[in-house]
């Protein structure tokens, strides 16, 4: 098809049950889709190409709101090192073939997502998704309560799929990490990947009352 512009959107993702359960899948599977899919760009002529990372790539106890500068300064969550790490190496292939080879590949890390076509398995959703299905199943069959993992205290931050693809269409139209004007770290060196999200948090057990 000799398209010009690719927008990397594809990935083997779940909650904290599939990361724990199935780190080797998610670190080859991951590597895989990302390696072939941003080399094959830059040896075909692809003129722009975008990565979708994940904000898990940042260090456990990050500094809040979190800065791109963060990227590993601390040890990563445990419960979901495996995709993190694989994240951090597609960011890092994009940096690495702009700095050597000059292709233009830019990176964005969304915060957690929602919306249409979310996965609702029972045990590898994410956890908006994984809380929506406990509660309508539970609507559904009159349960008396439904049991939900953890304190309900830990921050998320979340964004509908359709803000993410603006800011990826924003992004590929108006940020060139070599221009002038394009973001800097503390450093006042270019930003290799940018945040996505929509800078607001709201606690686990918050999100559940609501749904």
């Amino acid at each position: 098809n000799k398209p010009s512009v690719v927008i990397l959107a594809a990935a083997k993702v779940g909650g904290i049950l599939a990361n724990s359960s199935q780190p080797a899948s998610f670190l080859l599977e991951n590597i895989k889709i990302q390696t072939n899919v941003i080399e094959t760009s830059w040896i075909s002529g692809v003129k722009r190409l975008l990565f979708l990372g994940s904000s898990c790539i940042y260090p456990k106890f990050a500094e809040q709101p979190i800065k791109e500068e963060a990227l590993m300064t601390g040890e990563l969550e445990p419960t979901n090192e495996w995709y993190a790490i694989s994240k951090i190496a597609g960011i890092k292939l994009c940096e690495s073939l702009r700095i050597q080879h000059n292709f233009d590949a830019i990176s964005l890390m969304p915060t957690n997502l929602y919306g249409p076509g979310d996965n609702y398995h029972p045990t590898n959703s994410h956890v908006m998704a994984a809380l929506i299905r406990k509660f309508h199943e539970a609507s559904s069959n009159s349960f008396p309560q439904v049991q939900c993992w953890g304190s309900g205290s830990p921050l998320r931050e979340f964004m509908h799929v359709n803000d993410l693809g603006e800011a990826a269409i924003f992004a590929l139209e108006h940020w060139d990490p070599s221009a002038g004007n394009a973001p800097l770290d503390k450093n006042g060196k270019p930003l290799a990947f940018l945040n996505a999200g929509t800078g607001k948090d709201i606690s686990i057990k918050e999100l559940s009352t609501k749904i």
